[in-house]
C-alpha cells in the first residue's frame, strides 16, 4: 500500500485516472490538428481558399481586361498566392473564430486548458498546413500556364509565413472580440478593401505615392511587394515588407492577448 503523503487527505494512486492539462506543446499539437480538420471539412472555406484564388489566375492570366506591365503570369501569380494568403489565414479564421465563439466551441477549447498563445500558435499551425496545399496547387497551375518564378526561394517562404502569421493574428483580434455577424461582415469589407490597397491585382508600383506609401504599409501590401521582388524581379524583398509584417504580427498577437474573449 502506497504511505500517504504528509500533509495530503488521499494517498497518491487512490484516484486513478489523474487527469492533468497536457505539456504546452502537445495541446498546441492537438488543437492544430482540430483546427486543420474542421478547414479542410468546411466546402465554403475551401471556396474562398481555393476557387477563388484559382479563377483570379486564370482569369486575370488568360484575359487581357486588365492591363498589366511584364509577362502577365509572371505578375499575377504573387498576387493570388497573397490572395490565397489572406483569405485563409484572415477572413477564414476571423469567421470561424467568430461562429466558435458563439457556439461554446472556444469556451470548451479555454476549459481543456489552451490558453491565448496556444490557440495562436494552433490556428497558426493549422493554416499553414491548409497554405502548403494552397501553393502546390496555385503553383502548379501557375507553372502550366508558363510562370517563371526567379529570386531565392527562402525569401518567399520567409515571407508567407510572416504574412499568415500576421493574418492569423488579427484574425482573431477581429473575432475573438467582435459579436459573429459583426466578423462576418468586417471580415469579407477588410478582405476586398486590402485586395485593392495592397496591390493584389496591380502592383503598386503603378500607383499613385501617396497610395503607394499607405498599400505597402498594410500586411497585404508588404506580402504583394515583397513577394513579387523576390518571385518576378529575381532580387530580395527589401528591409520594409518583413518589418511591417513582423510589426502587424506583433500587434495582432499583443491585442490578442490583451482583449481576446473565449464567448
Amino acid at each position: 500500500m502506497t504511505a500517504p503523503v504528509p500533509g495530503a487527505t488521499f494517498a497518491p494512486g487512490t484516484f486513478l485516472p489523474r487527469p492533468e492539462p497536457a505539456p504546452a506543446g502537445r495541446a498546441v499539437l492537438a488543437a492544430a490538428r482540430f483546427e486543420l480538420t474542421l478547414l479542410l471539412r468546411n466546402g465554403e472555406q475551401l471556396l474562398l481558399a481555393v476557387v477563388i484564388p484559382l479563377a483570379v489566375l486564370l482569369g486575370l492570366t488568360l484575359t487581357t481586361f486588365v492591363d498589366l506591365d511584364g509577362r502577365r503570369i509572371d505578375v499575377v501569380t504573387p498576387g493570388v498566392l497573397v490572395l490565397a494568403v489572406m483569405s485563409t489565414a484572415f477572413t477564414s479564421q476571423a469567421i470561424t473564430t467568430g461562429f466558435d465563439r458563439r457556439y461554446g466551441v472556444l469556451k470548451r477549447l479555454a476549459a481543456a486548458g489552451v490558453g491565448r498563445l496556444q490557440l495562436v500558435g494552433a490556428k497558426c499551425l493549422a493554416t499553414l498546413g491548409v497554405l502548403v496545399l494552397q501553393m502546390i496547387l496555385l503553383g502548379g497551375v501557375a507553372l502550366a500556364l508558363g510562370w517563371q518564378p526567379h529570386g531565392n526561394a527562402a525569401w518567399a517562404v520567409l515571407l508567407v509565413v510572416l504574412g499568415a502569421a500576421a493574418f492569423v493574428a488579427l484574425a482573431l483580434l477581429v473575432g475573438g472580440t467582435l459579436r459573429a455577424e459583426a466578423v462576418l461582415a468586417l471580415a469579407n469589407l477588410v478582405w476586398l478593401v486590402l485586395i485593392g490597397l495592397g496591390g493584389v491585382v496591380i502592383p503598386l508600383s503603378d500607383a499613385p505615392s501617396a497610395l503607394r506609401t499607405i498599400g505597402e504599409l498594410t500586411p497585404t501590401g508588404a506580402l504583394t511587394t515583397g513577394l513579387r521582388a523576390v518571385l518576378t524581379d529575381g532580387t530580395g524583398p527589401g528591409l520594409l515588407p518583413p518589418v511591417v509584417l513582423l510589426a502587424w504580427v506583433l500587434i495582432g498577437t499583443v491585442g490578442t492577448v490583451r482583449w481576446f474573449r473565449w464567448h
